[in-house]
């Protein structure tokens, strides 16, 4: 019950922020983009005043488009109506996408007063209204992976993965759930992703030649000065902020060898390893802000009467504000409680991890 009381605290929190004029942010970067590219010029550019440009006390960024060549092809469908009804439009789409993904889960995890509960938290994360307010394009792929969840939890492995693919064609950090699936002796999933982020990767590449995929190349290595904002909650933006910036290349790389082990020597059942697959494409990578925390839905369900998932779920429906407002104070209260989104993510690492070793020693015993 306190769960939801705050979750509609947070739900009253943001949703002035986001229906009040903002401006057009990461969607003016997409509209951008994809204006950009049906001209012949560089979707990975930046083109004032459609690009966003941040600004925070000891902080400043242009935030282009960073998304895979293929969304330079969807992003024109942004440029079509004024921008502004469009933005409204995106809008619409990404609530009923959420909303799809969130019913799915519901369905399968819970019943009665919990399932109004959970769905009363779910729509007070913070990064569902932050991706609104941004206008940003994670809801589809978050049901996309909803689907995907379920699909492999009732053995439809092919279809499983052709979401999968999806997935991977629009934020590749993700390619460590297939990754991690074949290691583990899961197979049919992975070769349906295979095929599908291949075809999709092949239509940029027909339309644009390839230095579009150098021109991303290029974008993505020269953006490491963006992984110290503190929506940022990955292992690299919680050692940026500890002033280790190597130290997140580290520990990321040590996460993920030691799933990719634990995957090929214990060949675990495929909801034990989508559940650390979703949580590493986070941890791992150079840039997993507080909206890509959505792709935890999933795991979170799953997981959700363990206690090490409730402190989890408080963390990620602070307000995005409230933790911007720690930019410019002292940097150990940046890593503290400007980090917040992170430590959360640790947490549920540790809680992961601390179920998958109660489980192994169970079955030694037997």
């Amino acid at each position: 019950m306190g769960l939801a009381v705050l979750g509609i605290w947070a739900i009253d929190f943001e949703y002035p922020r986001v229906v009040s004029e903002h401006g057009l942010w990461d969607f003016g970067a997409f509209i951008a983009s994809g204006r950009a590219a049906a001209s012949g010029l560089d979707p990975y550019g930046i083109y004032p005043p459609l690009t966003p440009h941040v600004v925070f006390p000891g902080f400043e960024a242009w935030n282009p488009n960073l998304n895979p060549p293929i969304s330079a092809i969807l992003f024109q469908l942004f440029d079509i109506a004024d921008h502004a009804t469009s933005l409204r439009v995106w809008w619409a789409i990404s609530l009923v996408c959420y909303l799809g993904a969130v019913l799915l889960l519901l369905r399968r995890y819970s019943d009665g007063l919990e399932a109004v509960l959970l769905g009363v938290w779910a729509f007070a994360l913070a990064g569902f209204w932050d991706t609104l307010y941004l206008g940003q394009i994670y809801t589809p792929l978050v049901l996309a992976t909803v689907a995907a969840w379920l699909l492999l939890d009732r053995g439809r492995y092919v279809q499983a993965g052709i979401l999968i693919g999806l997935l991977v064609s629009m934020k590749p950090n993700f390619l460590v759930w297939p990754v991690l699936l074949f290691l583990a002796g899961h197979w049919r999933p992975v070769v349906a992703a295979a095929v599908t982020a291949a075809v999709v990767a092949a239509v940029p590449l027909a339309v644009f030649g390839p230095q579009i995929y150098l021109d991303w190349l290029a974008l993505v290595a020269s953006d490491g000065e963006r992984a110290i904002f503190l929506t940022n909650a990955s292992f690299a933006g919680l050692a940026s902020r500890a002033g280790l910036p190597l130290l997140g290349t580290v520990l990321g790389a040590v996460l993920l060898l030691a799933l990719a082990a634990w995957s090929f020597w214990r060949r675990p059942q495929p909801m034990d390893v989508s559940s650390f697959a979703l949580l590493a494409a986070l941890l791992a990578s150079p840039l997993g802000w507080i909206h890509y925390t959505l792709f935890l839905l999933p795991v979170l369900f799953h997981h959700w009467r363990r206690p090490w998932t409730w402190p989890v779920a408080v963390a990620l429906t602070i307000p995005v504000p409230l933790v911007l407002a720690d930019f410019g104070k002292p940097a150990l209260t940046q890593l503290t409680s400007g980090s917040i989104y992170g430590w959360s993510l640790v947490l549920l690492l540790v809680g992961l991890t601390a179920q998958q070793l109660l489980q192994s020693g169970a079955q030694r015993r037997r």
